[in-house]
């Protein structure tokens, strides 16, 4: 199966693009950049209507539900689409999900009795750990130039690039603190700066997460090539 893009008056870009921002919980990379948009077309009327498929037929069904439901709010927010129309295939929950994201149910009104509660607490666990990750990251490149203690050091002394921002994106998203004069290193659970006692923990427990992240990236990309016998990502 490959990925289909039709474009329509230039709505059909934006859609991707919008999809670009709809990111994988658990691997904190965006649906478009690992392959799990395996449709995406703009009728003349402006319906938007995008399928997304997962490495496996049993992927958890609350991380599906995230992305199927983050899909929607970003593809029906595109200016010029009239309505969305999300589809997950090849996924034993697709059925109830695609109808609970549809009607706007939320997790509780999809799954019933099934769901113990919302999804709120499960994306904010997955936003700290990409905050443990991205802090790994971006510690990791500036150790590796020559700093020699990031103790102390704020957002603003990080290198101004991808990951930096990255990682702000996150803190942001957590309602932690983001800004340049804010400490580089903190707890993700409290928001509080890492002080110098603590640091060769945290940044171990970072590294471990990070590692741990792009692991998972990289099985859930070969499962996927090997379902839909792909050697490329979209």
């Amino acid at each position: 199966m490959t990925t289909t893009v039709a474009q329509t008056a230039g709505i059909a870009p934006a859609v991707w693009s919008a999809l670009g921002t709809v990111l994988d919980p658990e691997l904190d990379e965006p649906l478009t950049d690992l392959g799990f948009v395996s449709r995406c077309e703009v009728t003349p009327a402006g319906e938007a209507h995008v399928q997304l498929r997962l490495p496996t037929y049993f992927c958890a069904p609350n991380f599906a539900f995230l992305m199927v439901a983050d899909a929607y709010d970003a593809v029906a927010a595109v200016v010029g689409v009239r309505r969305a129309v999300i589809e997950l295939i090849d996924h034993f929950a697709a059925e109830s999900i695609n109808r609970g994201v549809a009607a706007r149910a939320g997790f509780l009104g999809t799954f019933g009795d099934e769901a113990a509660d919302e999804l709120d607490d499960l994306r904010a666990d997955f936003l700290r750990k990409a905050v443990l990750a991205g802090t790994d990251r971006v510690c990791r490149a500036m150790i590796a130039a020559g700093v020699a203690d990031v103790a102390g050091l704020t957002m603003g002394d990080a290198p101004e690039n991808g990951d930096r921002e990255r990682l702000r994106a996150r803190r942001r998203e957590l309602g932690l603190p983001h800004s340049d004069g804010d400490p580089l290193v903190i707890d993700p659970a409290t928001g509080a700066g890492v002080d110098q006692a603590g640091m060769r923990r945290h940044l171990g427990l970072a590294r471990l997460t990070r590692v741990s992240q792009e692991a998972n990236s990289g099985v859930c990309r070969g499962m996927l090539r090997a379902r839909y016998g792909e050697d490329d990502q979209p």
